[in-house]
């Protein structure tokens, strides 16, 4: 065991730097020479731009262009493509509209960029951007997704008939069919999950720089940008520009908060590396607040009729999906993969349903594209699920708790495949159920709900069970579904004479705690103190493979190169070490006592320390023969599958009906995420990404006129965030006792489960306290003026 090793709750070593205010952002940068840049947004949902005048943008002081996008057609900039193209039904494929970094012709949402001005300061640059003329044509919107495929529905793309993206279907029609023609009994829900907008705590950011010096002809490029995934971005940038990959060198700094909604290329990267390099100076665009609203992708959004069919017992038998998904204006980055191959995927949750069919019809809609955000996908599909359970069960009389556990898919029957496609490796569903019944004193409920009567209040209790598909991966299922990367990762491990170590992943971490936790697993396995252990992810041009951190895959994907990576290590230093003690390599052994790694003769006192090995290999004095100097080894692993991550979570709420007001009384989380790494920092993780789920069921709404398509909630006025008084104090627990089979960590993702089962929990929590007093059909997010009306309405 190593002190600081895989299952320590070291503390994150790079908050030190953060709280004393030594993190550096993309706005903290300062280049030599550097302008500023602002855009100009589309102030309508859908309009014809009939002509644009920058004269008197460029006439302002302190303006030293005014970009359009003709000014980018003229350079031959190519359109931004999407990182998946989804494979329709019965062959069809995705529909994919041209989408400009600058708008050429026509606009499709509010927000949507349509100038670039660069100017000598930020101030400069935002008051001449006010001085764009543009001429409009105002054209009918298409806003919400139920809309979108009526014939009398706008159209945004003469590529896209009836405004549709994708149709894609995954299951089989017919075993459904009979499965309901059998049954003794069938539900049926209409849900609708609701657009929410991510809010990090910092803003979007770019700069770009014209790199002359790196060869390539002058043409290379160098990107700061606040994202999640540098190698992607380097891809996409080089793509519409028409440059080879080693042109452009992405760097991704510290970055506040990423979320899955800056894991995707945005227009700003393009518009900036195009202009720097025609102008030949650093130009620095940061995000305002408003303008991240209106240009910062959106999530979720889908309408959705689902139906269950159950046996006389109660068993289930089968389930149909039919969804309308929105991507918004254009196919973003992963837009089209997130309601399709992702929400799908995972439409079988822990229960054994013999048979699934979906289809889910991807629409355009005059509103900002949406990506994916924490959970992506299947926080959609625990809520279908979970709804149709808690229906099934107020149907058939069955008690909710009793159901669930008719229908687990039981621990033996592992590995499980699924009639959707997945096939589960690991997962004890019925022992987590139960152990989070437990924990939030379930047996004690009625006692509680009846003393909060007492005092004029409604107390519900709500449950959900999640299964998460996470370790986004492999590169071959990805390919399998449209994907244009692999989905591998790298570690790149290289060991000074002193014996400390340089990992180099493809990762980053903006949030994650990867300089405490993969420092930690490299710990276990060399044995080595953490404080010897340094980490760079992030930048391009130092780790040149990479896919970057999203859907819970860092400690999964790069964790398991680091170990790859660490055991060709060893092999080379055992080596060396048997040369040293004049011992055949098969009697020589790598042991870590008291956290220090070392190499000894089995069954004898004489060894050699491992800084001393390291020390021999770098100098090279006494080397055998054939064996090159110097420790450095580098791995790539991509997985046979997905890792299953999965949970149950349990809360209370408790209802003011004079005000409306709920409170969220207590939150349990109990989660299998395989071999925990750092306690501590999965407990983190699980808190935060439970809150995340708690602001999408209480608070969040992104509101959209329907006419219109101009965006209600554009503000933190309009878009309510919750704050520490509406959390309570969050229980989280896991268990280890089913790990991951196909990585040698036995990891699962961590890092979204929270957000993945709140809105189910909290909604089966809200319909337990309301239902008995009438009250139906109600949605999140439940709001005061929401609940305090449905209650005021049943009790008339």
């Amino acid at each position: 065991m190593h002190p600081e090793g895989i299952g320590a709750p070291v503390r994150r070593r790079e908050d030190r730097r953060f709280l004393t205010g030594r993190g550096q952002y993309v706005a903290d940068l300062v280049l030599e020479g550097q302008l500023h840049c602002a855009f100009v947004r589309a102030p309508h949902a859908h309009a014809r731009i009939r002509a644009i005048d920058t004269a008197p943008a460029a006439a302002c002081p302190g303006v030293v262009a005014v970009c359009t996008g003709a000014d980018m057609a003229a350079d031959n900039v190519g359109p931004m493509t999407p990182l998946w193209r989804i494979p329709g039904a019965d062959g069809s494929t995705m529909n994919e509209p041209p989408r400009w970094a600058l708008a050429r012709g026509t606009v499709r949402h509010v927000g949507e960029a349509v100038a670039m001005v660069v100017a000598t300061t930020r101030h400069a640059a935002i008051d001449a951007a006010e001085a764009v003329a543009i001429d409009w044509e105002i054209l009918p919107a298409t806003v919400d997704v139920r809309d979108a495929a009526r014939p009398e529905a706008a159209q945004l793309h003469p590529e896209a008939p009836g405004n549709l993206c994708v149709r894609f279907e995954r299951g089989s029609r017919a075993p459904v069919d009979a499965a309901f023609a059998r049954a003794t009994h069938t539900v049926a829900v209409d849900i609708i999950n609701h657009r929410i907008i991510c809010a990090a705590l910092e803003p979007r950011a770019v700069i770009a720089m014209p790199s002359p010096t790196r060869g390539l002809d002058g043409h290379a490029v160098t990107i700061w940008s606040a994202t999640q995934v540098p190698h992607h971005i380097r891809k996409f940038v080089a793509e519409q520009l028409d440059l080879p990959e080693n042109a452009v060198r992405v760097i991704a700094p510290d970055v506040g908060g990423g979320f899955g909604t800056k894991g995707k290329h945005y227009p700003e990267e393009i518009v900036l590396a195009w202009a720097a390099r025609k102008l030949g100076r650093p130009l620095k665009w940061v995000s305002t607040r408003s303008e991240a609203f209106v240009s910062d992708y959106h999530a979720r959004d889908h309408a959705t009729h689902a139906e269950l069919a159950l046996d006389a017992d109660g068993r289930f038998l089968g389930l149909r999906v039919q969804t309308l998904a929105a991507v918004g204006a254009y196919v973003s980055t992963v837009g089209a993969a997130v309601p399709t191959t992702v929400y799908t995927a995972v439409l079988s949750g822990p229960y054994r349903i013999p048979a699934i069919f979906a289809e889910v019809r991807a629409t355009f809609t005059n509103t900002v594209p949406t990506d994916a955000y924490r959970g992506a996908g299947r926080p959609e599909a625990c809520f279908v699920l979970e709804r149709l359970v808690e229906e099934a069960a107020r149907r058939t009389g069955i008690d909710r708790m009793e159901l669930r556990r008719r229908n687990f898919i039981p621990v033996g029957a592992m590995p499980y495949a699924t009639p959707v496609g997945p096939t589960y490796d690991t997962g004890d569903f019925i022992r987590l159920f139960e152990r989070a019944l437990v924990l939030a004193d379930y047996a004690g409920f009625p006692a509680r709900r009846a003393a909060a009567a007492a005092k004029g209040l409604i107390r519900g209790f709500g449950v959900c069970y999640f299964v998460e598909s996470s370790g986004v991966a492999p590169s071959k299922y990805a390919g399998a579904f449209g994907a244009r990367a692999g989905f591998f990762d790298s570690a790149d491990i290289r060991v000074a004479a002193d014996g400390s170590l340089l990992v180099m992943c493809g990762t980053h971490s903006h949030g994650q705690a990867h300089a405490t936790t993969f420092p930690q697993v490299l710990a276990s396995r060399i044995g080595v103190p953490l404080a010897m252990i340094e980490l760079v992810e992030g930048d391009t041009g130092r780790v040149p493979y990479g896919t970057g951190t999203f859907g819970s895959r860092s400690m999964v994907i790069a964790g398991s190169a680091i170990v790859m990576a660490a055991d060709k290590l060893l092999a080379k230093a055992k080596k060396l070490a048997a040369h040293m003690l004049e011992a055949a390599e098969a009697d020589v052994e790598h042991r870590i006592v008291d956290g220090a790694g070392e190499f000894g003769i089995a069954g004898t006192d004489r060894k050699v320390t491992w800084a001393e090995v390291a020390r021999a290999v770098t100098y090279a004095h006494n080397l055998p023969p054939g064996m090159e100097p110097v420790l450095h080894e580098n791995a790539f692993f991509d997985p046979t599958n997905l890792t299953w991550s999965n949970g149950a979570q349990a809360c209370e709420v408790e209802i003011d009906p004079a005000t409306g007001v709920t409170r969220l009384v207590s939150y349990i989380g109990v989660d299998d995420i395989g071999t925990v790494v750092n306690p501590m920092v999965v407990d983190g993780q699980v808190h935060g990404a439970i809150a995340q789920g708690i602001g999408q069921a209480l608070f969040e709404a992104a509101v959209y006129d329907r006419e219109s398509g101009q965006l209600y909630t554009g503000s933190f006025m309009d878009y309510a965030m919750p704050r520490a008084e509406n959390l309570p104090a969050i229980v989280s627990e896991t268990d280890e006792s089913q790990p991951c089979t196909h990585n040698p960590l036995g990891v699962k993702g961590c890092g979204e489960s929270g957000t993945i089962g709140a809105p189910a929990a909290i909604t089966s929590a809200m319909r337990d306290a309301l239902e008995p007093l009438g009250v139906t059909g109600l949605a999140m997010p439940f709001t005061p003026d929401k609940v305090w009306r449905a209650i005021r309405a049943a009790r008339a």
